[in-house]
């Protein structure tokens, strides 16, 4: 079977402790997480995670089964296998000499990204988009050097009305 990339909404009970369990259980059955992002979801009490991991599609379903063991888990849903926005959040900050502003400026306007800050030798850049927009962006800011890089991870959700 082919080993693809998942991207898993799992809605959980507010509480502290339920990200430990839940990446726990992700450790202890030897299923790597790329990237895991928490926050409030629409529903007061309620968390949501968006996890991004890879497999085939009998290990998506035996992480499924596991998550629903977990008591605080309410509902899991595998956004990749529907039509979904993904996005992703990046801050890096590029060595960035006056002399090469206007080179770095045009990466930085090519992916509709935006300079937050202005050091007298750096710049602080945001980029919002999906991990392959991120990752293109970066490549073509390595050669300026990177002093420093923080990325969110991935959060989605299904496109239209689902």
């Amino acid at each position: 079977m082919a080993v693809l990339k998942h991207t898993i909404a799992v809605l959980v009970n507010d509480q502290p402790g339920v990200l430990q369990r839940v990446s726990g259980l992700f450790g202890r059955r030897g299923f790597n997480i790329e990237s895991i992002t928490v926050g409030q979801s629409e529903e007061i009490g309620l968390s949501r995670m968006v996890i991004v991991t890879l497999g085939d599609q009998a290990t998506l379903e035996q992480i499924e089964k596991q998550l629903y063991k977990l008591i605080d888990v309410i509902k899991v849903v595998d956004l990749s296998s529907k039509p979904m926005v993904a996005r992703e959040l990046a801050l890096i900050k590029v060595k960035a000499e006056p002399s090469e502003r206007p080179e770095i400026m045009g990466v930085v306007e090519t992916f509709r990204a935006s300079v937050v800050d202005i050091g007298s030798t750096s710049l602080l850049v945001q980029a919002v988009g999906d991990t392959q927009k991120i990752d293109a962006m970066i490549e073509l800011l390595k050669p300026y050097g990177i002093k420093e890089l923080s990325r969110t991870g991935v959060t989605a959700m299904i496109r239209g009305n689902a």
